[in-house]
């Protein structure tokens, strides 16, 4: 007996939710990186903000990108 199953949808949908959870994993180890930075030396803050906001535009990049990929390679 053969069991065929019929997948209706956008399964882009589904692999972005599978994809979006790197980057959230990636912001909140930056964030965390930098709040444990700046306790331990707050007169590094500064230097430190402008290297946690890079980190979280690149890690928010990955987001956007597996955001847009379904709809340019979807079919």
């Amino acid at each position: 007996m053969s069991l065929l199953a019929e997948l209706q949808g956008s399964i882009g949908s589904v692999g972005y939710g599978l994809a979006a959870i790197g980057p959230g994993i990636g912001v909140g180890i930056v964030w965390a990186a930098y709040i444990q930075a700046t306790a331990r030396q707050p007169e590094s803050a500064g230097l430190t903000r402008t290297y946690a906001f890079l980190g979280f535009a690149l890690s928010e990049a990955l987001a956007l990108i597996g955001f847009v990929v379904p709809f340019v390679f979807g079919t």
